[in-house]
């Protein structure tokens, strides 16, 4: 998609029109783009080929857009109090725009509080305050698309699945994933193992090993690097990836990615700062604007890959495969039979499937 197509797509969000009418936005003047200073804040190293990497490379591609601006990156910022100190440290050294690249919850939030002439962006996202709103992707689509592929080619009938942290974006994608893979094989299973790190490639090793000794044949996940792809390729298997393009690191173990590209989105709210226009919203990116599957790889049967993309060309043109009737892990229905779940539900989903093990219900 041309960049001009993804900034229409994200300017004429649904949410971000219902969203404008709940939270009145502070009006921040125009800046002349040698005086603009942006800060980029990682959870991660930028180099860790993942999350915190796509992000960064989002912002360079702003920087290239509006080369005159300065920049101030922050790498490794911690899930702690030592975020609102660097937080506050990045408006003490003068940045008007502060994008969070992952979620900081209050540690972002009790710092916009105090810095209304500041704007801030946080991705994976909860609160909008006037100088504060959020993005994210609907990974969930995508999700589902390779978890048909995964269905499709497992043998065993055995998913299995590297998450960080039981939150919703992690539940939500196994649960996308699993849907998938019950449209082609219905008594397929998604087994979750959490390693309480975005980043830790021992713990990712060790946690797709115990997946794959139990009877896993295809891995997926929501990691900041390859670990898992490796074991993966080391034990002649298959898996899934998260961020970005990783078949370099496993290209016979390969099927495909969840592929972000952040670009169009920096270089949108940047501009709309620069213009004195921006203001706060929750933004959803959609499939093909922001978020889609990586190229299929190299071992995976052109059968697969059409029936995958003709799910995908379905969404595309307005299927939602997210429809109820649906069971948590105890049996309880949650969502009632012919109700498709909403964006901010699929994206607040914070319960297993049953059918999907390992995480419990709060």
């Amino acid at each position: 998609m041309k960049r001009r197509e993804l900034l229409t797509a994200v300017l004429g969000s649904p949410l971000l029109i219902a969203a404008s009418k709940i939270e009145q936005s502070t009006t921040l003047p125009p800046l002349l783009e040698h005086e603009l200073i942006v800060a980029g804040c990682y959870s991660g190293p930028i180099t860790d080929g993942g999350w915190s990497m796509i992000h960064y490379k989002g912002l360079m591609a702003a920087k290239k857009a509006y080369p005159a601006m300065k920049l101030i990156t922050v790498e490794s910022v911690p899930y702690s109090t030592n975020a609102t100190r660097i937080f506050r440290h990045l408006v003490a050294e003068g940045a008007q725009m502060v994008f969070a690249a992952s979620m900081f919850g209050d540690f972002l939030k009790n710092v916009s509080l105090r810095s209304p002439e500041v704007a801030f962006i946080e991705c994976d996202g909860q609160t909008v305050l006037p100088n504060l709103g959020w993005f994210y992707i609907k990974h969930w689509d995508v999700g589902y698309i390779l978890g048909q592929a995964a269905g499709l080619m497992s043998k065993t009938k055995k998913l299995g699945f590297v998450g960080s942290f039981p939150v919703p974006s992690v539940i939500g994608h196994a649960n996308s994933v699993l849907l998938g893979a019950r449209s082609v094989a219905p008594d397929i299973t998604v087994q979750v193992i959490n390693i309480n790190a975005w980043f830790d490639p021992q713990a990712a090793t060790q946690a797709a090993t115990a997946l794959c000794d139990s009877g896993c044949d295809i891995l997926f996940g929501m990691m900041n690097e390859a670990s898992y792809l490796r074991v993966a390729e080391q034990r002649g298997l298959m898996a899934v990836m998260w961020n970005t393009d990783m078949r370099s690191f496993g290209p016979k173990a390969y099927i495909s990615s969840t592929s972000c590209d952040f670009s169009g989105f920096y270089i949108n709210q940047i501009g709309q700062r620069l213009q004195g226009v921006w203001s706060s919203h929750p933004v959803f990116l959609s499939l093909a604007q922001g978020v889609d599957r990586d190229a299929w790889g190299e071992n995976v049967p052109s059968s697969v890959a059409r029936q995958a993309d003709a799910t995908r060309e379905r969404i595309l043109k307005g299927y939602n495969p997210f429809i109820g009737p649906l069971y948590d892990i105890n049996g309880k229905m949650r969502i009632p039979k012919d109700h498709q779940m909403t964006a901010m539900e699929l994206y607040k989903w914070d319960w297993p499937l049953k059918g999907v093990m390992g995480i419990d219900l709060n």
